[in-house]
């Protein structure tokens, strides 16, 4: 069993040393509530909308902002997830890292780039399996659009996830509530997993932001959910024995033909 927190963050557009700030005190509050993962939305330390400036603010997966996250890990004992911009190969990624005490960090970059503005910003990486063993489970890793591909989510359940952690910069639209809150718990049903979809709220000089952060069960239930409006720290317990029943009455992976 372990519980995760997810941070809907209302994120500084170009402010990197601010938003690392914020993670840290999230951290601290999660600790405090017995997280041992601290989860938080797509692109959180540079802010999604600071535009051609990701560009200069982009960093290495071993540079600063790694270090910085580290040392926050460290400090709390908890692992975290964040979305930030990543140099690598002579360009840029969008990507997630995570960082737990006294082991590698691992990087998940972005297949499915979402609009003109990602795609005048990033490299697209070839779709992957990202899973990570963390407290006894296999976690792994998607970000925003990608998770709206159910191949996506079916590729890492069938490599044995159990939770897939989702960092997200979703819109404020007139069918923002129907993803947040209808296809990700079905990502979760369909494939008897758990789904952390963390979102930033509130607006940058680009964009305004959905919310609706939450963390939905297996059975399809969203065991945590955020409003649209505010920052919020979630907490959620990831314990799949608890759906057992749920597991067996919707046995998809299993009987899957491909």
């Amino acid at each position: 069993m372990m519980r995760i927190a997810a941070l809907q963050m209302q994120a500084e557009a170009g402010h990197v040393a601010a938003n690392l700030r914020r993670i840290e005190q999230a951290a601290l509050e999660a600790r405090e509530k017995g997280a041992s993962l601290l989860v938080t939305p797509e692109l959180a330390v540079t802010g999604y909308g600071a535009g051609e400036a990701i560009l200069r603010l982009a960093e290495p997966a071993d540079g600063e902002i790694a270090r910085r996250l580290g040392e926050i890990a460290r400090s709390t004992g908890l692992a975290i997830v964040t979305g930030f911009a990543e140099r690598a190969d002579g360009t840029v990624y969008n990507s997630a890292l995570f960082v737990e005490t006294g082991k590698p960090a691992v990087v998940y970059r972005k297949s499915h780039l979402y609009g003109d503005y990602e795609r005048a910003l990033f490299r697209p990486e070839k779709p992957s399996a990202c899973i990570i063993e963390f407290k006894g489970l296999k976690l792994g890793i998607l970000i925003c659009y990608d998770v709206e591909f159910p191949e996506n989510v079916r590729r890492l359940a069938r490599v044995g996830a159990q939770a897939v952690l989702v960092p997200t910069a979703l819109p404020a639209s007139d069918h923002a509530a129907l993803i947040a809150q209808k296809m990700i718990p079905v990502r979760a049903f369909e494939n008897q997993i758990f789904v952390a979809y963390v979102n930033h709220c509130g607006a940058d000089e680009r964009f305004a932001y959905a919310g609706l952060s939450g963390v939905a069960a297996p059975d399809g239930t969203l065991i945590a959910k955020a409003g649209a409006q505010r920052e919020a720290l979630l907490l959620a317990k990831v314990e799949p024995a608890d759906y057992r029943v749920s597991a067996a009455a919707n046995s998809y992976l299993a009987d899957l033909r491909i």
